[in-house]
């Protein structure tokens, strides 16, 4: 007999689809890359654009933000009053304090502020947003008086704003 002609592809998965193991050796076969050298290519890209991706900060070079310095001459800079819900603390603070001697943690009580100055209504609120209001007035009075001072070159500071500054 003679020598068989090969199989095309259309046979083979016609074989295939008749001996199951053939058909997983074909897949195998497709998946493999056809040589070592490719596959190293193919590492080596993935890597870099990994490398790319993702530096990284070697201890040397990483540097923690620095803290602004606060300039000596504007450090005697009236100092901005609080709002109205800081007012609102201080009263709820005493008052919740009287009622649970037990609770120490200013978190604890931070936290109940909070929720207690969500649920509360303008109107409960308006008394310490008009506190707040005569604070901010008479802090920008006295921020005008400091930028006349400084425009006009007095850098001695007196104590007209110890008010604000303590």
């Amino acid at each position: 007999m003679g020598k068989k002609a090969p199989k095309s592809k259309k046979s083979l998965s016609a074989s295939a689809s008749v001996n199951g193991t053939s058909r997983i050796a074909e897949k195998k076969k497709l998946l493999r890359p056809k040589s070592p050298e490719k596959m190293k290519m193919t590492t080596r890209q993935t890597t870099r654009a990994s490398e790319k991706q993702k530096k990284p900060i070697s201890p040397k070079k990483f540097k923690a933000n620095p803290k602004k310095k606060i300039k000596k001459d504007g450090s005697n800079t009236p100092k901005k009053p609080p709002t109205a819900f800081f007012f609102f603390l201080e009263d709820f603070r005493k008052a919740y304090q009287e009622q649970n001697p037990d609770v120490k943690s200013m978190r604890d009580i931070g936290k109940a502020c909070g929720e207690k100055w969500k649920i509360m209504s303008y109107e409960e609120k308006v008394q310490y947003y008009d506190i707040a209001t005569e604070k901010r007035a008479e802090f920008e009075e006295v921020m005008a008086e400091y930028k006349k001072k400084q425009e006009s070159g007095e850098d001695q500071e007196s104590d007209d704003y110890s008010e604000f500054n303590e």
